[in-house]
């Protein structure tokens, strides 16, 4: 039977693709600090551990593993990643992870690793007009990422690449932008936009009002999940390397996103814009070079994944308001 290492098992994306494994047949070992939040793992064998510990990257890469798939890294929302407040941990956590993976993958003689960058590694100053952001892949120097988050990604890349040339690895390189969908994290600081506006849409009275950092009009693009699993996947067992975008193009501002949501709630509700952390003012993902060498762009829009998100968060939300039930 054919075999799988997923590294960051336990996570959002990581646990959606275990289970899109599995029904390809594979036989799949999950990795992870914890097990996934919202449901029983269907991975194989699920291993506790932290892979910044190289005896645990040792463990686990045990053997040949047909395809590694490598989306271990210390993350968040734009509250954790741009406050400042965590970069030592977010560039010491994330790189220590990549160097003993890659490593590890190349002594066991295992060729290819997939590698989850990230679109936050696109230079700042390339994303300033929230009506026109360049994110070609060809854009990515001079470098200037908007966060430590994004240099550590940027870093990582052009590891898995070195591999690549040094050691005749055929390491892949993806740069996810804004993955989405039900069984993401919704609360707690770490959550992303979507999760975010669909928990503030859920919780609103029906004509009531919700916060939102800054003004609303920086731009966006968001991926559902199972998309996002489908150009990985392509991406992992073709001929080309990346790095390559791998997000929808269909921008939209927050604003936008949150009348959106609204509208699929039932719901009329106010925007009242606070200070908080935006990142960049615009981001789009760049599909030209994906489509054209994979052959492959997503195919629904962004409210087929918002409906089913927000159903999602709306039932979590629900659930965790509701009293406890009496002995």
């Amino acid at each position: 039977m054919r075999s799988v290492l997923v590294l960051g098992a336990g996570g959002f994306i990581g646990s959606h693709l275990v289970r899109r494994l599995k029904t390809e047949g594979f036989w799949v070992r999950g990795v992870d600090l914890k097990f996934p939040d919202f449901s029983a793992t269907e991975a194989d064998d699920f291993v506790i551990g932290d892979l910044r510990d190289g005896a645990v990257v040792d463990r686990v890469i045990d053997r040949r593993f047909d395809e590694i798939y490598q989306l271990a890294a210390d993350m968040g929302g734009a509250g954790y990643v741009f406050s400042g407040e965590h970069d030592a941990e977010i560039m010491h956590n994330s790189a220590s992870i990549n160097l003993n993976v890659v490593d590890r993958a190349q002594k066991r003689n295992i060729r290819q690793v997939f590698y989850s960058s990230s679109a936050c590694m696109y230079p700042a100053y390339n994303q300033a007009d929230p009506d026109n952001p360049n994110c070609a892949e060809s854009s990515a120097y001079p470098a200037a990422p908007d966060s430590e988050y994004g240099w550590e990604k940027l870093f990582s890349e052009r590891l898995y690449l070195a591999y690549n040339r040094n050691h005749g690895m055929t390491n892949r390189v993806a740069r996810y932008h804004n993955i989405f969908g039900p069984e993401g994290t919704w609360q707690g600081g770490k959550e992303k936009a979507p999760a975010a506006v669909c928990r503030k849409v859920a919780m609103a009275a029906h004509d009531g009002e919700i916060e939102i950092w800054g003004d609303g009009s920086q731009t966006r693009s968001f991926l559902y999940i199972d998309e996002c699993l489908e150009g990985t996947l392509r991406l992992t067992r073709s001929g080309f390397e990346g790095p390559v975008n791998v997000g929808s193009d269909e921008m939209v501002s927050i604003n936008q996103l949150v009348d959106l949501v609204a509208d699929i709630a039932g719901k009329r509700l106010h925007k009242k814009h606070v200070p908080g952390p935006i990142g960049v003012r615009g981001r789009n993902s760049d599909n030209r070079l994906i489509e054209r060498e994979l052959g492959w762009r997503p195919s629904q829009s962004l409210r087929v994944g918002l409906e089913a998100t927000y159903g999602w968060i709306e039932a979590q939300v629900r659930s965790n308001s509701a009293p406890p039930v009496s002995p």
